[in-house]
């Protein structure tokens, strides 16, 4: 290992904002205080969010992660995840009396709703998203099976087929690639030119300005770091925005022990972010080992300021 005035100069550009987002947040908070109120075991159907150091922290607190509610025993509470659920996931723990909290971000519940008032209004609806993600198979799950359509990229819009072309709504997963989104949605109003839209982005505000703070940074940069899992939506979305955006050195790790050294031999220059369920510990890992191997000049780039908090359930407000 090199020490001292053997260690080569690097700069790290550490963009801001990165990692945990209002939403994930508050479903972190969601299994912490059920765990204090209700006492262990709280049993959360499915990940809480998609980062497995969260995950396995709130397994040691007590927490139990199951695929389908059936793991879960009568007397347990159990909490849905924050990428919410189908609407048969309620109302098969209404039928077997199992007291439940809802920790689906509220941004994604705002989803939920328009597809809701599109269907009532008699609109077929075009969701843009990633077929078998969680928050995609809960919103397509709060309505009947075939109400909803799904395209996942600008080619699948012409291979569409729509009951009524003057009667579409489009919503979208809230994790996307803003651009790519973007050139998915021209092409369908190109191709429906009076579909209607939400009347607020379906792309989260968090999405959003993470990938915004990764083009700032991305052209000044030999290699770049996402800090997230692998299932992560938002995180894969931020190493494909890095390299559109001029660094082609970027890569996703969950952790420090993850990075490849040898693939950033000869670099001068890194920029580290982190997906939106990264906690902020994970980047402080990262930036140790870089300070093991580097003498790091460490520059904080802030392209926006978050301020959004999220209300708990009402049994946990108390």
């Amino acid at each position: 290992m090199a020490r001292g005035a053997d260690k080569p100069a690097l700069t790290l550009l550490l963009a801001s904002p990165r990692g945990f987002c209002a939403g994930v947040d508050r479903a972190i908070q969601i299994v912490e205080l059920a765990l204090r109120k209700y006492g262990a075991p709280v049993y959360v159907r499915h990940e809480i969010v998609h980062n497995r150091f969260v995950v396995e922290r709130l397994e040691a607190l007590g927490a139990v992660f199951v695929d389908e509610l059936e793991a879960v025993p009568a007397e347990a509470p159990v909490i849905f995840s924050a990428h919410g659920v189908p609407k048969s996931v309620p109302a098969e723990a209404e039928r077997r009396k199992l007291f439940y909290l809802d920790a689906t971000c509220p941004l994604v519940s705002k989803v939920h709703r328009e597809a809701e008032r599109h269907f009532a209004r008699g609109r077929q609806i075009v969701l843009i998203g990633h077929a078998g993600h969680p928050e995609v198979i809960g919103t397509m799950g709060q309505l009947p099976e075939g109400a909803v359509l799904l395209v996942q990229t600008a080619a699948d819009v012409d291979r569409l087929t729509v009951r009524d072309p003057e009667q579409l709504a489009f919503i979208t997963q809230t994790t996307l690639s803003v651009d790519e989104t973007g050139d998915i949605l021209a092409a369908l109003r190109r191709r429906f030119p009076n579909m209607h839209g939400p009347h607020k982005e379906d792309i989260c505000y968090a999405t959003t300005n993470r990938q915004a703070a990764v083009k700032v940074i991305a052209p000044d940069c030999d290699a770049m770091l996402v800090i997230g899992a692998p299932n992560s939506s938002n995180s894969v979305r931020l190493v494909e925005v890095a390299r559109n955006a001029g660094c082609a050195r970027a890569f996703l790790v969950q952790r420090a022990t993850d990075i490849d050294w040898p693939r950033l031999a000869g670099i001068a220059s890194v920029g580290i972010t982190a997906g939106a369920s990264a906690p902020e510990q994970l980047v402080e890992e990262v930036i140790a080992a870089f300070r093991e191997r580097f003498t790091v000049s460490l520059r904080e780039v802030a392209t926006a300021t978050e301020t959004i908090r999220f209300k708990l359930p009402r049994p946990l407000e108390a």
